[in-house]
């Protein structure tokens, strides 16, 4: 008789009464720490395997212009929020979403948009101060997660998400697979060239989607029709010039204010007619602040999109606003993120 053998009818036949087994206890650590950065401000949480937030602070980024501050304050805050909510021993491993954020190197890779330029290895910074595992990811594939584990993308294989805010960024799934690319670069949609020698992008390039489509680039095209009309318009008395007010005007029946968005809409809808008729997707989900400018927006992109998609895609590709709020997909979506890379410790 093999001895494999012999050890298994030794164990089946030993008595059960009285019997205790010497076996190590095994904890399942049941909570991530999920971070999202952004140009305004920098939000993190604890969440649990269930995506319950379970608690949540944040604090301005812009106050922190030196990288080894921020990182200094942030793990000193991740810290102090897991003391105060069960310690160290819940807490698997950190996820974070950044712009220009690659997953493939842990680096943020020269941000237009963000105080700190060149290349940050924010992984390993945090991963060295917390002594946690981290992980990083582009912040438009980090809403893709939260799309995709909870949003409107939930049950799609193959879908684009669009995040519209100061800086333009996509990401793409196809076959149910997020797509990152060699550098973990895929999906820059904000610096593809839309306008030949056009303005000036944050990048360094010109006539970039973001410099038209970008909250920046909005308040440009509202400023240039203003210098170029004399027409009425309530956005001369904006004490501040921005999407959201310009949105308001709109609002109020502005026709110029109107025309802002028109234009603007027009770019978006040429760009995702590019976009799509390269991918293929299913639906578009728009995300991010000036997602909320709505039909402002959204029907005359509709509009340029449906005239410039490729043939056998029109009226196929749903275009959709997220319904999520955008601070917590993106932190769900870190804490996605964070199950999803290997568990390390110092504490063990």
């Amino acid at each position: 008789m093999l001895e494999i053998e012999k050890m298994f009818i030794f164990a089946t036949t030993l008595p059960t009464t009285g019997y205790r087994y010497n076996m190590e206890e095994v904890q399942i650590k049941s909570r991530v720490v999920g971070v999202d950065i952004s140009n305004e401000s920098t939000t993190y949480a604890i969440v649990d395997v269930r995506g319950n937030i379970i608690a949540e602070s944040s604090f301005s980024t812009e106050e922190y212009p030196d990288i080894n501050a921020f990182v200094t304050h942030l793990s000193e805050k991740i810290v102090e929020l897991v003391e105060d909510n069960g310690g160290y021993e819940s807490i698997r491993s950190i996820g974070v979403s950044a712009p220009s954020a690659s997953s493939v190197s842990g680096c943020i890779e020269n941000a237009a948009n963000l105080p700190w330029k060149g290349v940050i290895p924010l992984a390993v910074m945090l991963r060295e101060q917390i002594g946690l595992a981290v992980g990083l990811s582009n912040d438009a594939h980090i809403s893709a997660l939260g799309e995709q584990a909870f949003g409107m993308a939930h049950g799609m294989k193959n879908f684009i998400i669009i995040s519209l805010g100061v800086g333009i960024g996509s990401c793409f799934f196809a076959g149910g697979v997020e797509h990152r690319g060699h550098l973990g670069y895929a999906g820059e949609f904000g610096h593809t060239s839309l306008v030949l020698n056009g303005r000036q992008c944050g990048c360094g390039h010109h006539g970039c989607l973001e410099a038209y489509v970008g909250a920046k680039g909005i308040v440009l095209t509202a400023r240039e029709l203003m210098q170029e009309s004399g027409r009425p318009t309530l956005m001369r008395d904006l004490a501040k010039l921005s999407p959201r007010t310009i949105v308001e005007c709109c609002e109020k029946g502005d026709e110029l204010a109107i025309e802002v968005f028109r234009r603007t809409g027009e770019y978006l809808g040429l760009g995702m007619a590019n976009y799509a008729s390269i991918v293929d997707p299913e639906a578009i989900i728009l995300t991010g602040g000036i997602s909320k400018a709505g039909k402002w927006l959204v029907d005359p992109a509709c509009e340029a999109f449906e005239s410039h998609v490729f043939g056998n895609l029109r009226g196929k590709v749903k275009i959709l606003i997220s319904k999520l709020d955008n601070r917590e997909r993106d932190v769900l979506g870190a804490s996605a993120l964070a199950w999803s890379v290997p568990e390390y410790s110092l504490f063990k």
